[in-house]
């Protein structure tokens, strides 16, 4: 008796829990969970804040007529070169302000002076000034990067197609992929690049844009550069139409201050120039063409990422005297503020970089093309945008069981790392802190129905 009355208890147990099960079961059917807000529909893999892209490829046009114009230079070590050229515009440095330099030699020259009076005794003041003026200037070569402008052929031209044109691209149209993603109803009519080397930009804005594109202007120095990159656009025959249509080189800038471009961008330039001043000048002309966005890219080394917060300084105080446009600048991205970038507060500066893997001229094996990039728009904030907080990811989110940290920078300007959990920030948030990668934007939610439930579905994605 005592052990059947056991079995039975046990078995009403059973049942009881299998209702509340059902039950539970039931109620998820006829009440299924709401997406929030933020997601605006999409599913937890494509939030609004997702702006990364797959490994890209070059446009089948550029690649073929790149691989031509390789084929028929002929350059000699063409590889060996492409390499040395690729490390030495990564490890480039800004050129020393020619005050900076003075200070120097001025602070050098009064402290060797200094010493040579200590020691006392006879000695020819033409002879010892003569030895102080050797040693400030090996002192200033060893202290001072040795800046130089790069003058480009048609050989070297080529050299930096192999070496750079992929990448450039790549980075490029991951930038204005944000443009286009956070913004659809942006339908740019014209385009200026300023620095356009090989057109990369023009190519990148062509395969957003291409049925609203009606007139890109290319300005480069660099007429060499200027024959190479009108070479890609005909596919390396020069009988040949343009791939792209209203595409106009120039060695200089539009005179009008009027003439505006609904869309201006610039890569890998602002390097190329050899002080800050000019480099301050540059940008506020730059930004006297933009009708709506500007976008600056450099490399993702700590001398890309502080030209740009320079430029980026520059444009949220504007102090341009030349105004026919008043609309201000505000920032689109990445920062998620306008406040100062706390990454330069830091003690060891660790620049603000993004990577684009893409598929190199040659080969099968892909790359990774390291950036930092600025986008300044004269635009409103779309509302949608402004009811959700979005932070940036700093670095690949790091999955891991029931959790994912995340280096964020806030709207605040604080940088912050974070664990993010569903039952502490909620199911939405969480999935999409797995779902997300380096580079995009993560929405800040509250968990306003306090779930508990641990999200256990899905694999990190790769960073």
């Amino acid at each position: 008796m005592a052990t059947r009355s056991y079995v039975s208890c046990v078995l009403c147990q059973r049942a009881n829990v299998n209702r509340i099960v059902w039950s539970r079961n039931l109620s998820g059917i006829a009440k299924p969970q709401s997406k929030a807000d933020f997601l605006q529909g999409e599913p937890h893999k494509r939030h609004p804040g997702v702006t990364h892209l797959k490994t890209l490829r070059l446009p089948e046009e550029l690649l073929v007529a790149a691989r031509s114009i390789i084929h028929r230079s002929q350059v000699t070590q063409l590889p060996d070169r492409a390499r040395k050229l690729t490390n030495f515009l990564w490890s480039r440095k800004r050129a020393a302000e020619d005050w900076a330099v003075r200070k120097k030699a001025v602070s050098l020259e009064k402290e060797l002076w200094k010493k040579t009076v200590e020691k006392g005794g006879n000695f020819d003041e033409q002879v010892v000034a003569d030895r102080i003026k050797r040693g400030v200037l090996s002192e200033l070569r060893r202290t001072f990067y040795h800046w130089t402008p790069l003058k480009y052929d048609e050989e070297l031209g080529v050299v930096y197609m192999a070496a750079k044109m992929a990448g450039g691209y790549a980075a490029v149209r991951r930038a204005l992929n944000e443009i286009k993603k956070r913004d659809p109803t942006f339908a740019p009519q014209s385009l200026l690049d300023f620095g356009s080397g090989l057109g990369t930009v023009a190519w990148a804005a062509h395969a957003c844009w291409s049925a609203t594109l009606k007139e890109l202007v290319c300005v480069d120095s660099s007429g060499p550069m200027n024959i190479l990159a009108e070479r890609l656009l005909k596919g390396d025959d020069e009988h040949a139409a343009t791939h792209i249509k209203h595409v106009y080189f120039r060695q200089f800038l539009p005179v009008s201050p009027k003439v505006q471009f609904d869309l201006v961008a610039s890569a890998y330039t602002l390097s190329e120039i050899a002080s800050a001043k000019e480099r301050e000048e540059a940008v506020l002309v730059l930004w006297r063409k933009t009708a709506s966005y500007l976008l600056l890219v450099e490399n993702g080394t700590k001398e890309g990422h502080q030209m740009l917060m320079a430029a980026r300084e520059t444009l949220l105080h504007n102090q341009d005297k030349t105004v026919h446009d008043t609309r201000p600048a505000s920032v689109f991205a990445p920062c998620p503020h306008e406040a100062t970038c706390p990454k330069l507060a830091l003690a060891s500066v660790v620049p603000c970089n993004f990577h684009q893997m893409y598929m190199p001229l040659y080969g099968h094996n892909s790359q990774m093309e390291k950036f930092s990039y600025l986008i300044v728009t004269r635009e409103q904030r779309r509302p949608q945008e402004a009811e959700v907080a979005w932070s940036r990811l700093l670095a690949p989110p790091q999955a891991r069981t029931r959790h994912v940290h995340c280096r964020l920078c806030h709207p605040d300007g604080r940088l912050e790392h974070l664990v993010v959990t569903a039952s502490k920030h909620g199911r939405d948030m969480y999935r999409c802190a797995r779902s997300s990668q380096w580079g995009d934007r993560l929405p800040l939610v509250q968990d306003d129905d306090n779930q508990n439930e641990d999200d256990t579905d899905g694999e990190p994605t790769s960073g």
